[in-house]
Parts: C-alpha cells; structure tokens; sequence
C-alpha cells in the first residue's frame, strides 16, 4: 500500500530551504550554494521497525518514499518524507538491552561521567531517548537522580520497572521549558543516537540549551555520516533516520543555540558513530581533537555535494553483488537463513528484493520480536537456538555492527560448520 506520494517540495531540517523536488540537482552539477543533490534513492520502502503479527500477512504494508539528499546550503545529508513520529515511535520493538555490546559500552561511559563530573544524589541525568534505561539503570544503581524521556509507552514501562523513571514523551524545546521551570534541569544530559530521529532539529537543540545547568554537560552520540558513506552503510538509511550528521553540521546546528563542542570521539560501534561533549558556550575550551576532526572534513569536502557524488552506483554494484552470491549459494542446494530483525535488515532485503526465495527465516534474541514477521518480506522471526536445530548451511548478518559479538554468540553454530554472510561494506563469506 502506497502510503504517501513523494513530497511535491523539500524543506532542509535544518536551514529551512525550500525547493521543489523536481528541481534536485546531481552532485556534479556545479558548486552553487543553494538547493538539493539527489545522493540515493531507496524508492517506497516500509517501515524498518513496524513488525507484523500473523493476523496481518494478509495486508499490505504501509510504504513511504525512502530518498536522500543533500542540502547545498547547510550540508546536512537528510531524508525528504518525514512520518508522523507517533506512527514510528509509540510503539517500538527495539529495545536495546539485548546487546550486549551496547551494554557494556554504556557501563564505561556511564562510569567516566560519574567520576569525571562528580556526580552524586544531588545531581541530575536527564537522557532524550531513553530506550528501556539500559543507560541510565547505571546511574541509578549508584543513587544518582535520573530522568527518562521516551515517546515508546511499552518500552517506557520497561525502564520504570527496572527503576528508572521514564517520561513516555518526545524530548521537544516545550518539554525542556515544562522540566526547566519544575526545577530539574541537568547536569548531564544525554542523547545516544537519537539526534537523527528528530524532525525539528532546531527545537531538540533549543531544548538541550534549556535543559543544561549552568556548567552541566550533554553528551550526544549519532552514526557518523562519514564512515557510512565511505563503507556503504546504505542499509543504515530507513524512515525513523531523517538525518545523517558530520561533525561540521551538528556543531553549526549546535553554536545557533550558545552550545559548543568542547569534545569529540570516533567511536566502532553502529558502524561508525560520533561522540561530542557539549557545553554552554564560554564555560568550557574545545579541546584539539574537534578542530583536528572539522579540518579532516573539509578536506574531504563532506560539506560539499561531490563527496556523495557515485554513492547510489556503488550500492547499486553491492546489491548486483549479494544478489549473485546468495543466487548461486542457492544453486548449489544451499539452505540460508539471516540473523537481526533489525532495521537496517529491512532496508537491505527489500532494497536488493532477497525474500522467501532465499532466506527461509530471520533469527533475533530479542523476544519481542520473535513470533512476528519482517516487513515487504513477511519472513518469520525466531529465537537464536533455531540455527542449531534447524542447521541451515550459510547465514546473512543483518545486524553486521554486531558482529563480533554475534560471532562469538554463535561459536557453536560456526563449529558445526555453519557460515556467516557479511553483506557491507563488500559481501564476503566469513
């Protein structure tokens, strides 16, 4: 089901430029400073997290146009259809708890900020997309004050049951005024990948500034649009994703505000992912390495459209490439299942059209999702056991910014020789 036609205009999330979609430009049309390049188009896609029941195979998924562009006059790399957030968020079936990667990630952090901003049962950690407080329980469990803001009601109930106290709200500039004027402002506030889900940029910014004592610090972690570029993380592109951030946009989006990013970390996880320091301007010095960054980008002009420029053709050749694979596993009899019922897992079968034919089932540890089905794909969703006692012969990792630790998960599966599919940034049989 054709959910919405693609918008007849194209507004930047960021700078507010308006141009009619017919007007997009390639990215070697010139160096003008205004207007849109058209970086990748996904066509009508469904959406990555909206898992179906059995009672619904029967109906035909709500898709959305999934395209990508580039804004000329800011440089925000950003998606052009933007659905109702409460269509996407109230209801969400990612819960982060079941990685153990992301786990353990947010112990250390959680750890560093507590010694390093001293924080104590005075102090207050307000995070924007809370998930189900994987993060913020840390915190908690050492006396410190938390605060959750969560717009997914099940996975908000999820946190307060583990102890943290969770607004099942969108984090929104008159949310933070609301919080502000009750008295709880924070000396941490938080937002680990959740900037690129946000439609109105300039107000969650706003809403940081309002949010942060005088001295407080926020930490802001997104996927970093460089390294998906450079290794063709196409998949990471769905409709919750409205935009894909250098260092160079979010510190301009975030200086509008009297915010500055005081430090910045590369960081593995998601594919490759920025972590920024933030604090109010003038209380605090950047330190060298986010100058160090902002000059690597501008040497490699990822604030200018000819660094997209051959991106669509180069996911075009991967698709060709994993089709013939999987194609030619399946003519030597092959059985092939995949693992991660994720989102990015969404994009990429319906994207390259691998379904049924080929992929007998998809398997995931978080149980929420299992007994459902795939979007566009309507593959069924199982627990981790079922390679073991199901033994298909090759199996494609949808959830690859995972795997190194589903590869150890999955040592016993590997023993008994059974195989993993790596399918970006080039497939290749691990």
């Amino acid at each position: 089901m054709m959910h919405n036609a693609p918008s007849e205009t194209i507004t930047c999330r960021f700078c507010g430029q308006r141009r009619p979609a017919a007007s997009l430009d390639r990215a070697d049309s010139g160096d003008e400073s205004s207007g849109f390049v058209s970086v990748l188009d996904l066509h009508c896609m469904p959406l990555a997290n909206r898992l179906l029941e059995a009672e619904e195979l029967d109906r035909p998924d709500p898709r959305y146009p999934l395209r990508l562009v580039f804004c000329k006059a800011c440089g925000l790399l950003q998606i052009t259809e933007t659905v109702p957030p409460e269509t996407l968020f109230r209801k969400y079936t990612y819960f982060s708890s079941f990685s153990d990667t992301l786990l353990e990630n947010s112990h250390t952090l959680a750890e560093r900020m507590i010694r390093q901003r001293r924080l104590g049962p005075d102090s207050l950690v307000v995070e924007a997309g809370s998930n189900d407080g994987y993060f913020l329980q840390h915190f908690a469990d050492r006396g410190i004050p938390v605060l959750g803001i969560d717009p997914a009601r099940n996975v908000a109930d999820s946190a307060v049951a583990r102890h943290v106290p969770t607004l099942a709200e969108f984090f929104t500039a008159e949310l933070a005024d609301q919080l502000a004027e009750a008295g709880k402002r924070a000396d941490v506030f938080v937002a680990n990948n959740v900037l690129a889900h946000v439609p109105d940029l300039n107000g969650f910014a706003r809403g940081i500034a309002r949010m942060l004592k005088p001295g407080g610090m926020a930490s802001i972690e997104f996927p970093y649009v460089v390294d998906m570029i450079q290794q063709l993380e196409f998949d990471t592109i769905y409709h919750e994703h409205l935009c894909y951030f250098s260092l160079t946009v979010a510190e301009r989006l975030l200086r509008q505000y009297d915010l500055s990013v005081t430090g910045v970390e590369r960081l593995m996880i998601h594919g490759g992912s920025l972590r920024l320091t933030v604090e109010h301007s003038g209380t605090a010095q950047p330190v060298a390495g986010v100058e160090h960054l902002l000059d690597e980008e501008k040497a490699l002009r990822a604030h200018r459209p000819d660094f997209y420029q051959g991106f669509s053709e180069r996911v075009d050749r991967l698709k060709q490439r994993l089709t013939m694979l999987l194609s030619g596993l399946k003519l030597q009899k092959k059985r092939i299942a995949a693992y991660g019922a994720a989102a990015k897992g969404t994009t990429l079968l319906n994207y390259c059209g691998i379904g049924r034919d080929v992929i007998e089932y998809v398997v995931d540890r978080n149980p929420h999702k299992q007994g459902r089905f795939l979007p566009g794909t309507r593959l069924p969703i199982f627990s981790p056991e079922r390679l073991l006692q199901n033994a298909p012969d090759y199996v494609l990792l949808l959830t690859w910014n995972f795997a190194d630790e589903i590869l150890d998960q999955q040592a016993e599966f590997r023993r008994r020789g059974g195989k993993f599919i790596l399918p970006v940034p080039e497939p290749k049989i691990l």
